[in-house]
């Protein structure tokens, strides 16, 4: 009796504090090491979301800044000089190497521009150039893919875990109160519920980040289009 009583006042001061440290502190070990991986994928999550928007933010607006220098009507050479031939951006990558291959193929004896498969090797110097950049731009967005769903699992399985030690402390002390039972099962759902915090905004920074990254591919590939029927021109007058 007075063991059942002694455990009995222990889950109620373990009930009475539901702190984040004091559901940490007093988890399993199983459930500790899922929480710590979750935290460290949260950490992960933030960092990659973080740098991909400030990413995101900023080779827009320096394509914004790139196209107007384009669209100016200075001299694509001296353009090519200035950004093309050392990109800092991927919309200069993509005007860089078109008008690179062009220049290259222009400089050979006797070439003849209209058809002499110089379009072709500028089309596949902008498909190139756009894929590199893009799969560049993607890099650790795969990440957030893999977390979003597999964290909660994760989560329920701390949780899962934790509730089988509850009733094995429960069978162990022979006392079903509830004020035994609470301890354990709330420390073990606080794993999924930092599951549940590390996979949200995973799966919401994904499909965000992702559409984002879609719409820059779009612009690069709507400029690499346009560029490429300038050169054609050119080479066609110059013929």
């Amino acid at each position: 009796m007075d063991r059942a009583v002694d455990a009995a006042n222990l889950g109620v001061s373990a009930a009475g504090d539901l702190s984040v440290w004091a559901l940490f502190m007093h988890a399993s070990l199983v459930v500790k090491i899922v929480m710590l991986g979750l935290l460290v994928c949260s950490v992960m999550v933030w960092a990659i979301i973080l740098d991909k928007f400030v990413t995101l933010r900023r080779i827009n607006r320096e394509a914004t800044g790139f196209e107007d220098r384009f669209w100016s009507g200075g001299s694509l050479d001296d353009l090519y000089e200035s950004d093309g031939a050392k990109p800092t951006n991927p919309m200069s990558a993509v005007f860089g190497a078109a008008m690179g291959e062009w220049r290259r193929s222009a400089r050979i004896p006797g070439v003849d521009l209209v058809r002499g498969g110089v379009k072709e090797r500028v089309d596949r110097a902008i498909g190139i150039t756009i894929t590199r950049e893009m799969d560049r731009l993607r890099r650790w967005v795969i990440f957030l893919a893999t977390v979003a769903p597999v964290a909660p699992f994760v989560g329920l399985f701390g949780t899962v875990w934790g509730i089988m030690h509850s009733f094995s402390s429960i069978a162990a002390e022979h006392n079903t109160n509830l004020s035994v039972v609470a301890p354990g099962i709330s420390e073990a759902l606080f794993a999924t519920a930092i599951g549940l915090l590390t996979a949200i905004p995973a799966y919401v920074a994904y499909n965000v980040i992702s559409n984002s990254m879609d719409l820059f591919q779009d612009r690069l590939e709507g400029f690499g289009t346009e560029f490429a029927a300038i050169l054609s021109r050119q080479s066609e007058e110059r013929t």
